[in-house]
């Protein structure tokens, strides 16, 4: 009787110790690779789940021994000050940016003390949520305001824009960009304005407010030195008068500003007097604008002789025009791109009194009204000139010759569409462009014998860019790059390389008429319906093919006779 608890005790430690063997029988068993890492695991490992076994005598083995989890790595982001945290931010694309903000909290407070480029889109709830925002990025200097191009309906409002300014951190803004602002007026503008006192830069774009706007500007900004308008909507319809505009509109003189830039404007003229009021005016742009402009040039150039940088294009100006820019002493750029009224007579104008043009950028736009005697003109007139971009313009070997002789400093040239640039005057560039660096030619009519001479001329050339000259064949292109050596550059556009196996048009002809071939071969291949129902079909399919295959005459000429 003594043994009997003994035994009733052996028997139901037995029992829970086979319950717990059937438990973990029951589960699936892993599998031999599974079973090899589990015997050589490293003791760090937590087991699935906490076993007690009741050994015999009623005792117990206590819990199964349960290790520690690894501790997590160390963050050494964190020994990095905040100043060498901002200058890794600082290398970062603002999508980078954004993301890397997430990351933690000490991360979004870098970022956020940090970011001086802020652009928002400039929606009607702009105004209530701007207090935040900007409390939030303190250090903001670039800010954008922008609207898309199908929301302009819901864009920022005066309102909105008052509440903007508010939060605005008026001392540390110094570029302000809005784009697509149609609800905002002038009373906007000037509220943005007035909030930003120290801004230098300027540039609005489709917005909704007119010339009137820039009085408050210019008298809120003192410092601002940039000024950039394009395709407003608030604009007066003014026809090209610029007498009433003038007596209507005064704007206070803008002593700081040294850039205009007038695009896409067709009352551009109303902001004449806005240029005319800035004397230390440097650059002035005045891109695709209607209105004449020989007459508002005159007075630019007499109240703002101080001009270094003209860039006209697509404008009803002439050689009046031209010639009062030329009173203009310090002029070194000048771009006319599409000013089918200016001749030889403007150009010589600039050259005669304007001695320090380093670029000249002239789009002719096939007019021939600007050539040798113009280009003659600017090499007497010009020895510093550096760069001369000729487009639709035919100078010869005679005006080649003295740009080359006279200016010693002309590094970069480029001739497109010009009918009379062929061998011969490639052959003069070579003997007299010593200090030439780069040079495009593009559509115009040179060949192997022309680009030769680059083999032994130009010392100084690093760089050619060739684009539509069929005449010019890849192996010369590839015996300039062995001659001139491994600093050398030269490229030739694909199409011509697939056409210029043969620059005569017998090898032209036979490269065309292949796939005319391959088309009548395939066509006399297939298999055309002949039953009465696909009759129709049939016609619709044969009216097809003769359109294409005389397309294909007109493109290659007739196929070759079998």
């Amino acid at each position: 009787m003594g043994q009997a608890p003994s035994s009733s005790s052996s028997s139901s430690s037995s029992t829970l110790l086979a319950k717990s063997s059937s438990s973990f029988s029951s589960s699936p068993s892993p599998s031999p690779q599974r079973r090899r890492s589990l015997s050589s695991s490293s003791p760090t490992m937590v087991p699935p789940a906490r076993t007690v076994l009741v050994v015999a005598g009623g005792g117990t083995a206590g819990d199964a021994p349960r290790f520690a989890a690894p501790p997590p790595e160390r963050d050494h982001t964190q020994d990095l000050p905040d100043e060498i945290l901002s200058l890794v931010f600082a290398s970062l694309t603002p999508t980078e940016r954004n993301a890397c903000s997430l990351t933690c909290a000490r991360w979004k407070e870098v970022d956020a003390s940090t970011r001086h480029r802020l652009s928002l889109d400039a929606r009607a709830a702009l105004g209530y949520a701007a207090p935040g925002i900007f409390a939030r990025f303190t250090a903001v200097t670039k800010l954008a305001l922008r609207c898309a191009r199908g929301s302009g309906t819901d864009s920022l409002s005066d309102d909105g824009a008052r509440q903007v300014a508010a939060a605005l951190p008026s001392s540390r803004l110094a570029r302000l960009k809005l784009r697509g602002l149609r609800q905002l007026s002038d009373d906007g503008l000037a509220s943005l304005a007035g909030a930003t006192p120290a801004i230098r830069k300027l540039s609005v774009a489709s917005c909704g407010f007119g010339p009137k706007a820039f009085v408050a500007v210019l008298r809120s900004c003192p410092l601002l030195e940039d000024l950039s308008v394009k395709r407003l909507r608030g604009l007066p319809d003014t026809a090209g008068a610029t007498t009433a505009i003038t007596e209507e509109i005064l704007f206070p003189p803008a002593s700081s500003l040294r850039s205009v830039c007038l695009k896409d404007l067709y009352s551009a003229l109303c902001f004449v007097p806005l240029v005319a009021s800035s004397p230390n005016l440097r650059s002035l742009k005045i891109l695709r604008c209607s209105g004449s402009w020989d007459l508002p040039l005159e007075v630019i150039a007499a109240r703002a002789p101080g001009l270094v940088e003209l860039h006209l294009e697509k404008l009803q100006v002439g050689d009046r025009g031209l010639s009062a820019v030329s009173a203009c002493p310090n002029l070194e750029i000048l771009f006319l791109v599409k000013t089918p009224e200016c001749t030889d007579a403007g150009i010589i104008s600039v050259a005669e009194r304007c001695h320090k043009l380093r670029k000249l950028h002239i789009d002719g736009w096939r007019t021939n009204r600007i050539g040798d005697h113009g280009l003659m003109a600017v090499a007497r007139g010009c020895p510093d000139l550096q760069e001369l971009v000729l487009i639709g313009v035919n100078p010869t070997v005679q005006s080649l010759r003295m740009l080359g002789e006279h200016c010693r400093s002309l590094e970069r040239l480029a001739l497109c569409g010009c009918e009379t640039v062929g061998d011969p005057e490639i052959i003069c560039l070579a003997e007299r462009c010593a200090a030439l660096k780069k040079l495009c030619i593009k559509g115009c009519p040179v060949s192997d014998r022309g680009m030769g001479a680059l083999s032994g001329g130009c010392p100084s050339l690093v760089k050619v860019k060739l684009k539509r000259c069929r005449g010019v064949s890849p192996e010369c292109i590839e015996n300039l790059k062995v001659v001139r050596g491994g600093s050398f550059s030269i490229s030739l556009d694909p199409v011509v390389e697939r056409d210029a196996g043969g620059a005569s048009e017998n090898v032209g002809q036979e490269a065309g008429q292949v796939p005319i071939t391959e088309l009548t071969d395939q066509m006399a291949a297939m298999d055309l319906p002949t039953n009465t129902a696909s009759a129709q079909s049939s016609a619709q399919a044969s009216s097809r093919m003769r359109s294409v295959m005389s397309a294909l005459r007109r493109r290659f000429g007739n196929p070759p006779s079998l």
